[in-house]
């Protein structure tokens, strides 16, 4: 497993408190939430490689469609939360 880097992260109460209760709903720790949270909006952004879940771990792909880490036309990298439809805004 990589590296993990520990920062300060401060931000709004109402956001924080937000978080927190997603984390419990996904039966994830807050760290867990924000990192799963990060990690989707950069994938469907383009600006991290999607995951592979034929690599133990759920590592990137190193080849095929994505591995250059922009997006693949027509699929999609992380499928949307629990409860949460398209277009709706968080």
């Amino acid at each position: 497993m990589a590296e993990r880097r520990p920062f300060l992260l401060r931000m709004d109460p109402e956001v924080y408190a937000a978080l927190q209760r997603w984390a419990a709903d996904d039966l994830r720790s807050l760290n867990a939430q924000i990192e799963f949270v990060l990690r989707r909006a950069l994938q469907q952004e383009g600006r991290l490689r999607p995951i592979d879940p034929a690599v133990p771990g759920g590592g990137p792909q190193s080849e095929g469609p994505g591995a250059t880490g922009m997006p693949v036309s027509g699929t999609t990298a992380v499928p949307p939360a629990p409860g949460v439809t398209e277009g709706e805004g968080g």
